[in-house]
């Protein structure tokens, strides 16, 4: 399996020459063939920019002249999918936003759509969302009703506030609002592909409006589907890992009483960078009714400047009964991993119940060597 960034390679760059070639015999697409050799050291947005401006330079017509090529290609006899409709969609958006014109943002949007099914187009119409959001919008409401699974879920995810490796929308991100009538519309989707991103949408708009998400999941859970608890479920789990009362309560996780809770007691007060930490508890429902918990543990990390930061790690979702006792064993590494720098002095694990925290216990993190 090739590693992320070599997702758009040679190989997908010479079938895009090939297909572009196919359509416009005898013209000379230099910047195309010059890009081949310079993908080897980037990244893969990096990747995708370089064939995009290549493909921008080799075809410097106007945007209809160019739509019309992407269109061809799209019909034409050779491959005409796969990584290689990332720089393709991302081109015709900077086509059209050069171009200026509503006619050219417009025409640029049903291309989008008509190629979101051979990869994605929800990166390409972040700048055109970006260049005019309520234009942008009302084109994507449209596609909230589009037959085509794929055209829906680009509706949810093209305008998700904070999308993996797209750039952010400052308009979108200063109005969370504005994408509320896109996932109102698709929350109750047939598509499960569709219902993901939806989750996904409602978990990114919970980093910046949690009260507006739970408002909005619980008009979702007051006219369901079959699918809907789940769907919210998933689109809180950060507001659920944050130990919001809000979400947790309307997921059914009401603030613990009658739970008596022994630990984190830890195996070791020392452990060595790179080593591994192992945390026990036991839980015990005292209470005469079933008690459903979320149970979560917060490690508090040493940062640089001598301060500490807690990280939530989900452990398990139970329900104990009356007078049932449970106990919890999980092991935490220190190995160095890239997406987080570990800083050797006083650390902590603490438990969290139902967004409740419970019990701390302290160790060391020694420094290497």
């Amino acid at each position: 399996m090739p590693f992320a960034d070599e997702l758009i390679g040679d190989d997908a760059a010479k079938a895009l020459i090939n297909a572009i070639a196919a359509i416009v015999p005898g013209t000379p697409l230099t910047a195309l063939d010059s890009a081949v050799g310079e993908l080897a050291t980037r990244s893969l947005r990096e990747r995708s920019d370089l064939l995009r401006d290549a493909l921008l330079r080799d075809l410097p017509g106007d945007y209809a002249t160019f739509a019309r090529t992407i269109r061809a290609a799209q019909h034409g006899e050779l491959p005409f999918s796969g990584w290689l409709i990332w720089p393709v969609t991302s081109a015709i958006a900077a086509k059209a936003i050069d171009d200026g014109g509503s006619d050219a943002f417009d025409d640029a949007m049903d291309v989008l759509a008509a190629l979101t099914s051979r990869l994605t187009s929800e990166f390409a119409i972040r700048p055109l969302l970006d260049r005019d959001l309520d234009r942008a919008l009302a084109t994507v409401r449209t596609w909230t009703d589009s037959p085509d699974e794929h055209v829906r879920r680009l509706a949810s995810e093209g305008t998700r506030p904070f999308l993996p490796w797209a750039k952010r929308v400052p308009a979108i991100l200063a109005n969370p609002r504005a994408t509320l009538p896109v996932v109102n519309a698709l929350y109750r989707d047939e598509s499960e592909y569709v219902r993901r991103s939806v989750a996904n949408h409602l978990n990114d708009l919970s980093r910046q409006q949690p009260e507006l998400v739970v408002e909005t999941a619980a008009a979702w859970l007051a006219d369901p589907d079959d699918n809907t608890a789940r769907l919210v479920k998933n689109g809180l789990r950060t507001l659920v890992k944050k130990g919001h009362s809000g979400a947790l309560e309307l997921l059914g996780f009401t603030r613990p009483t009658n739970i008596d809770v022994v630990g984190p007691n830890l195996s070791a007060a020392q452990i060595p960078f790179g080593g591994t930490i192992t945390f026990t508890a036991t839980i015990t429902n005292t209470a005469a009714v079933p008690a459903t918990l979320v149970i979560d543990y917060i490690v508090h990390h040493m940062k640089a400047n001598g301060s500490q930061r807690g990280k939530t790690f989900k452990l398990t979702t139970t329900t104990l009964a009356p007078g049932e006792k449970r106990q919890i064993s999980r092991e935490h590494s220190f190995r160095e991993i890239t997406t987080r720098r570990y800083y050797p002095g006083a650390h902590a694990i603490e438990l969290q119940l139902n967004g409740t925290t419970t019990g701390r216990a302290d160790f060391t993190l020694l420094p290497t060597g």
